[in-house]
């Protein structure tokens, strides 16, 4: 085997004319070796093995089992060579396959991965691309779904945490990052979600074409199996996973929100784009006015009732009946609409009530509510001593009667009259 130097130094000497034996003696090698490597027969650093590759006899079968399906695991095709005679073990086999490439390529199923790319032309304010991206155990508990609104042009990104993903917490989320970004792109970029676009295709969800003609855009779903389309969006769901999320002190969703929105005009912002910053080319897109109210989806959640008959919701407590304590009830809220309802489980509206403030801590309660809960508060109220907790308390004359009832007749306390003994013994004498 020839080393690496040795084989640069041969293939440059053969290259001013030197004969393969004059070489060989050179080097020191026999004369067969430096013609192999010279020719490009054999690579250097590689030792040639002398032992046969057992996987050679099997090499046509394999071929012709990846061209029935080039995705076979290689633990299936290994238990049907080893029927077949293959010798070694598994390890072996794995190594023998990879080395030999005997794996056909798949480029449908390679993605993006390794292809060349370019970058896409994205025109000041003709785009906005959107994604969700979830992180389980949240501060707060349960799921934080974050929904990303980027320009791809300035790359300023804007962000809303909702509770779920359905369409109408979509409508609103997007319409809060509309708002915060201060208008819209000509065209909404998104992947195949199933909420925007009809699975399996490129049209537009039935329910969703009226929000977009609401705000008067057009929607541009993604290729099948092109995520890059939307790679600005991609590349801000990994800005803000590592920058905000992964530092996030906030210990609920209003303050996570809030924090979110400081980052994203300040940190995210500052960040320098062709010579400029993000901001100032923010700023100069020609971004489209907004409607005045946003799209009228009815968001509906199922929350439960409190100790003090409140359901809260968006940073404030709406009040219930007394008597529902522990149960759970239906609240619907229309975008735009300045009212917030709910409803039992049987459908019957149960109070209807001015929304408050987003995150203002109110305490929303009719005067009825008020004093039905204070007469039912007041009503199981007791001035009765409270029982000692210390006290004897031995089974009374009903609780032994009672445990005599349950006993077996064989089982029953026996009682010896000693009287009616004696006249027993004075009458046998």
């Amino acid at each position: 085997m020839l080393t690496q130097g040795d084989d640069v130094e041969a293939h440059a000497l053969y290259g001013r004319g030197w004969s393969i034996s004059a070489i060989a003696r050179h080097l020191e090698r026999d004369r067969k070796t430096v013609r192999a490597y010279v020719r490009g027969e054999r690579t250097a650093g590689l030792r040639r093995s002398a032992v046969p590759d057992p996987l050679e006899p099997f090499a046509p079968y394999l071929a012709a089992r990846f061209a029935d399906d080039p995705h076979l695991w290689l633990t299936a095709l290994f238990d049907e060579v080893g029927r077949l005679g293959y010798p070694r073990s598994y390890p072996s086999f794995v190594r023998g396959v990879r080395t030999a490439g005997l794996r056909p390529h798949c480029e449908p199923c390679r993605g993006v991965s390794g292809r060349a790319t370019i970058e896409i032309e994205h025109p000041p304010g003709a785009e906005i691309q959107w994604d969700w991206f979830e992180r389980r155990r949240a501060p707060w508990g349960g799921t934080a779904y974050v929904l990303l609104g980027t320009l791809p042009h300035s790359s300023r990104v804007r962000g809303v945490l909702a509770p779920s993903l359905d369409q109408a917490h979509l409508i609103e989320a997007m319409d809060a990052v509309l708002r915060r970004l201060g208008g819209t792109a000509r065209d909404w970029r998104t992947d195949r979600l199933a909420t925007v676009i009809v699975p399996g295709s490129a049209d537009v969800q039935p329910s969703f074409a009226p929000v977009a003609k609401h705000y008067g855009v057009t929607i541009r779903p993604c290729p099948p199996r092109r995520g890059n389309r939307k790679g600005a969006v991609e590349a801000s769901v990994r800005y803000l996973c590592g920058r905000w999320w992964r530092t996030l002190t906030a210990t609920t969703m209003i303050e996570a929100q809030v924090s979110l929105d400081r980052f994203c005009a300040t940190v995210a912002d500052a960040r320098p784009r062709a010579g400029s910053t993000v901001a100032a080319l923010a700023d100069a897109e020609p971004l489209r006015p907004l409607p005045a109210a946003p799209y009228p989806a009815t968001i509906e959640l199922t929350k439960p009732v409190a100790t003090n008959a409140t359901v809260a919701f968006r940073g404030n407590q709406y009040s219930v009946p007394p008597g529902l304590v522990g149960s759970s009830v239906t609240l619907r809220h229309r975008l735009g609409s300045p009212t917030v309802e709910l409803r039992a489980a049987s459908g019957t509206v149960l109070a209807v009530h001015r929304l408050g403030p987003r995150g203002a801590g109110a305490l929303i309660r009719t005067g009825e509510h008020r004093a039905a809960l204070e007469a039912a508060v007041l009503g199981v109220f007791s001035t009765a001593r409270p029982c000692l907790p210390k006290g004897n308390h031995p089974p009374g004359p009903a609780a032994r009667a009672a445990a005599a009832a349950l006993l077996a007749p064989e089982a029953r306390e026996v009682v010896v009259d000693l009287a009616r003994y004696a006249e027993l013994v004075e009458a046998s004498r």
